[in-house]
């Protein structure tokens, strides 16, 4: 069941650890009156375990508060996918793609907050000290609040940059041990958010570094005013925002409700945006004239992990067995309702790289059950871990997960559903227990790398983004091969080959490619909704009622 992206509009009914944060008073509950008159109420679902994009896997930091409270060299435009200029003005590539320099804005701010008020602008101290931290191992702050970088790491980038380094106070050089015609999409990732070498020498005199990542200071629209954990996250204006002051003074983002409370709360006006609503959600969503809904393609996947480092998950053999037994298209209409397509590629479609050749793997539970019969695994047990919360990439994973333990168990695999409450990674996914993992990834990069590497590669199983445990020299080497030319052909073949090498050894399954949706109020505008993770809040609004026409 491969869908276009007009049929899933049609189909969907829409033509369109913890973390601190500097002591604050008690303030109003995010759903009182003020914050009708001075901002919204932005409700999404998720926990906050670092205020570091750097630092995280995935998640709400990564996905919805990096784009507000930090700003990268370079930015993905959100309509037409190509690279944008953000804190550089510039760019060069030279030696190959072994070389990049950038030449940064002038006169970009950083946030003034209740524990730091800057004394300058950004300069090229603050993306040398950003970058040689994440990617210098003896740099004194890379194992500040632990030397991982999952994103990162994942991409094996503390190998491969040979240097960091200042030319003036207004041009950084990068350079590479080897070309990498990737380089520049991962630098416009939200993980490679810019921060205050400023900040961070103040932290150090105070012996206060772990502070970096949990009071944060950046150059984005919003600045951190207020965090109550498990509650909310108040976001308030940075009145000095080098693209213009934020049309909002303040931001609330609401963690404190999930499910239906979510809608109920759109519905009654305590929500003024439901990131992530249900898809089973959209006929409610559709038919209020209160509301707006905004659907785009996503830069993301949801796939089922099988534990390759654990019999008889290790035998390609058993996992094309299993995945002949889920039935894909049942998951189409019962999670997705319309509103995603079959993968048949760890790529989504909308990916340049997408192998337009590649099979969605067929559902046949009567031959799944002879090949586990032939294989001697008539009566598997396995335990497929799930994450509780609603993700970008699937809005209800346990539901999936009892979809596949039913369909597991017409071919005799008895599978238990272990829940994981939390942030997935912290959720002893590496310990290498489990059996199965349904996850999934989501991008703010268009470069097919970004999906390669972080999920499937060897250095990716370190980084705890691998859940497979998966590593093949072969998929590797394809995988440079790739980076090292700046012509695309080559890079298409050589990514072509990866999708083959994954669709025979099988260490995940692709599940679905899902569609991004949000939901709003209809008096707020401005509100950009990305296929790369959410953009910024700086240009969104509130109409007067008066101003409001009715639908």
């Amino acid at each position: 069941m491969r869908l276009k992206l007009s049929s899933l509009l049609a189909a969907a009914g829409l033509l369109s650890g913890q973390v601190f944060a500097a002591a604050a008073p008690p303030a109003p509950h995010p759903g009182q009156a003020d914050i009708r008159d001075s901002g919204f109420v932005y409700c999404v679902s998720g926990q906050v375990n670092t205020f570091n994009p750097q630092k995280a896997g995935s998640g709400l930091i990564v996905d919805t508060l990096a784009a507000q409270l930090y700003d990268r060299l370079l930015d993905v435009d959100p309509y037409t996918y190509r690279l944008v200029p953000e804190l550089a003005e510039s760019w060069e590539v030279l030696d190959n793609g072994a070389t990049y320099r950038f030449r940064l804005r002038g006169n970009v701010q950083f946030q003034t907050t209740d524990w730091f008020t800057p004394t300058r602008a950004l300069n090229a101290d603050d993306v040398v000290f950003t970058f040689q931290r994440i990617f210098n191992r003896n740099h004194p702050w890379h194992y500040i609040n632990g030397g991982n970088f999952p994103y990162f790491d994942s991409l094996q980038f503390a190998d491969s940059v040979d240097s960091v380094r200042k030319l003036d106070n207004r041009t950084v050089e990068f350079r590479l041990k080897r070309p990498d015609a990737s380089f520049l999409w991962h630098l416009a990732t939200h993980y490679a958010s810019v921060m205050s070498a400023e900040y961070a020498a103040m932290l150090t005199k105070e012996d206060r570094q772990e502070q970096l990542d949990r009071q944060p200071v950046g150059t984005g629209p919003f600045r951190l005013g207020e965090y109550r954990s498990g509650q909310y996250i108040r976001l308030l204006r940075h009145e000095k925002f080098w693209r213009g002051e934020p049309l909002m003074p303040q931001v609330v983002v609401d963690l404190g409700a999930g499910g239906t409370g979510r809608l109920s709360r759109l519905l009654t006006g305590e929500c003024d945006v439901l990131a992530w609503p249900a898809a089973s959600q959209l006929t409610i969503l559709r038919d209020d004239p209160r509301l707006r809904l905004t659907l785009r393609p996503g830069m993301n996947i949801a796939y089922l992990a099988f534990n390759t480092n654990k019999p008889p998950l290790n035998n390609p053999a058993v996992r094309h067995a299993l995945s002949l037994a889920i039935n894909n298209q049942r998951l189409m209409q019962s999670i997705y309702y319309g509103t995603a397509e079959t993968a048949a590629s760890i790529l989504p479609r909308a990916s340049w790289a997408y192998d337009n050749e590649a099979k969605i793997t067929e559902y046949n539970p009567e031959k799944a059950r002879a090949q586990l019969k032939a294989l001697g695994q008539e009566n598997l047990t396995l335990h497929l871990w799930v994450p509780t919360s609603s993700q970008a990439w699937n809005p209800s994973p346990l539901k999936t997960a009892e979809l596949i333990q039913a369909d597991m168990a017409q071919v005799g695999v008895n599978v238990v559903i272990v829940p994981i409450e939390g942030r997935f990674q912290e959720a002893r996914l590496m310990d290498m227990t489990h059996d199965l993992t349904l996850t999934g990834w989501a991008t703010d990069s268009n470069d097919p790398d970004s999906f390669f590497r972080p999920l499937l590669s060897c250095a990716a199983i370190s980084s705890q983004t691998n859940f497979a445990h998966w590593c093949n020299n072969d998929f590797d080497d394809v995988l440079r091969k790739a980076l090292a030319s700046q012509q695309l052909a080559s890079r298409i073949d050589a990514y072509d080959e990866a999708q083959q090498i994954l669709a025979k050894e099988l260490p995940v399954l692709p599940l679905a490619s899902s569609l991004r949706l949000q939901a709003y109020r209809y008096d707020i505008k401005g509100l950009v909704l990305s296929p790369f993770g959410n953009a910024s809040f700086a240009g969104v609004s509130r109409e007067k009622v008066s101003e409001v026409k009715k639908p």
